[in-house]
């Protein structure tokens, strides 16, 4: 699905594979104990392999 992608994500990335505004995506980093990151420095490194289980688990509630 997201083969393209490397295993650790940028919030740039995250933002494009999701579709949402940077702002956004802080708010979900926050708010989504899911969604596993670390901050270095500055900048926002997010698991890639997180990412997929919540937009599985986002994907199961909608059903």
């Amino acid at each position: 699905m997201l083969e393209q992608y490397p295993d650790i994500l940028s919030i740039k990335e995250f933002c494009r594979i999701l579709q949402i505004s940077r702002k956004t995506a802080y708010r979900l980093l926050q708010e989504s104990p899911d969604i596993r990151y670390r901050r270095i420095g500055r900048a926002y490194r997010i698991s890639k392999d997180s990412l997929v289980r919540y937009m599985n688990i986002c994907s199961s509630e909608e059903k």
